[in-house]
């Protein structure tokens, strides 16, 4: 069985497209956890069409690690992924990554491309040095749930960095399905916008311009090389500004 988990927070706008299409799959032995995570807009009714079919978690706004690992700590699934409330599955993403999983049994999680609005984020074939540089496999992957390290609930960006790079060094790595599986598509409200990563190469310092973005950038990537013993590497992030 697959463990889907949903963090949820002011998502009434969102959720039932990425219900639609959590149910919408061809792999059909799924449960799915959705993780409230103390909305105050109409998220909780907006689910109640569902709610036969979902375990629905409440709890106080804790922010999206403390969502996700509460949703695991409920979950029952062989295999666990994380879906955020703005993205939206296409029919085979489980079972593409789950027929990733039964190739060999060394890989622990499988990650693909995906859409982010317009714009294509393709990663890369599973490299741990690359890693170590690069953030470039996003959250929403297939994981074997005995190989799951939690997400640190203090790191407030790069999240699934910090996740991949912890699995890595508990001896676990991840298999690539080079395929677009699903698209994200934020709220205008709740999320911030991509920005080509140009952006964060402008000294906007050496310019006198503050940019509270690029200072929450710099602030967490050297948060993650701190905690990870990463000395003499920059970030080339394949989706370091998505939500």
């Amino acid at each position: 069985m697959i463990s889907v988990i949903i963090p949820a927070y002011n998502s009434a706008k969102q959720l039932p497209e990425t219900l639609d299409a959590v149910y919408a799959q061809t792999i059909k032995d799924i449960e799915v956890i959705v993780v409230d995570d103390g909305s105050i807009d109409d998220t909780i009714p907006a689910l109640e069409c569902y709610r036969d079919r979902i375990k629905l978690i409440t709890q106080g706004h804790a922010g999206r690690c403390a969502a996700r690992n509460r949703g695991f700590a409920e979950s029952k699934g062989d295999y666990v992924i994380f879906i955020d409330a703005a993205a939206v599955m296409k029919p085979r993403m489980l079972e593409t990554l789950y027929e990733a999983l039964q190739k060999t049994a060394e890989p622990s999680f499988a990650y693909s491309a995906f859409k982010w609005r317009w714009k294509t984020f393709s990663s890369f074939p599973y490299d741990a040095e690359l890693l170590k540089n690069m953030n470039y496999i996003h959250t929403s992957a297939l994981i074997r749930r005995e190989s799951f390290a939690g997400f640190d609930e203090k790191i407030e960006k790069f999240n699934d960095w910090d996740l991949w790079l912890t699995m890595m060094e508990n001896g676990h790595y991840g298999i690539y399905v080079p395929e677009v599986l699903f698209v994200v598509r934020p709220h205008r409200a709740t999320a911030s916008a991509w920005v080509p990563s140009f952006f964060y190469k402008i000294p906007w310092h050496k310019l006198g311009i503050r940019v509270p973005a690029i200072e929450k950038y710099e602030k967490w990537k050297r948060v993650i090389q701190q905690k990870h013993g990463i000395t003499n590497h920059g970030i080339r992030d394949s989706h370091d500004s998505t939500p």
